[in-house]
């Protein structure tokens, strides 16, 4: 892992908002029907509190190599995906961007301390925490990163094609997941 990465992210991020701000065509409205949206919301689920609560659980149960470790490969993943999620929200509540093709869509409309999803675009929180499960699968799990990688990238292109966020706020959410996995990993010595 590398703070390059996680600048290069940053960068793009104001990039893309500068471009979103000019107006730019960059919001698609698409609708899924039948197993195709079934599927696609699963997929979208990568990287929640459910999901990382169950790899968690496998891990647990299947990997005994990594349990005789100081701290357990579980610990890491859960702690980095949950933090990500509540740095997340905060976020979410403190900037308050509006979702794209809603009223006032793309501004941001500052502070509120109840949940209004139209206005909790930024940064995208799913994409965040499929970006912190897969930087720490992936430490883990080196052969099985490229498959990791494709859920994370797949989970953030479907809160884009499901009209849920700008592409800002996936690229903050990349950079949000990946900059707390790193310093997880970093902080548990994982």
């Amino acid at each position: 892992m590398d703070l390059t990465v996680l600048s290069i992210f940053l960068i793009a991020t104001a990039a893309m908002m500068l471009i979103e701000r000019f107006g730019a065509p960059v919001t698609l409205q698409l609708t899924f029907k039948g197993d195709l949206k079934r599927e696609s919301r699963w997929f979208a689920q990568y990287g929640q509190g459910a999901c990382a609560v169950v790899v968690a659980l496998v891990l647990w149960r299947l990997d005994r190599r990594l349990l005789h470790r100081t701290i357990p490969v579980f610990m890491p993943l859960l702690a980095a995906v949950f933090a990500t999620g509540l740095v997340a929200v905060m976020v979410k509540r403190l900037l308050g961007r509006v979702r794209p093709n809603r009223e006032n869509a793309g501004r941001f409309l500052g502070p509120t301390f109840r949940h209004v999803s139209s206005r909790e675009s930024f940064p995208s929180s799913h994409t965040a925490s499929a970006v912190a499960m897969t930087v720490v699968l992936a430490h883990f799990y080196p052969p099985a990163a490229a498959i990791f990688w494709t859920l994370a990238i797949l989970c953030a292109g479907l809160r884009y094609l499901m009209d849920a966020h700008w592409p800002s706020d996936i690229l903050a959410g990349f950079a949000l997941g990946y900059g707390v996995a790193w310093l997880t990993l970093r902080l548990l010595q994982a």
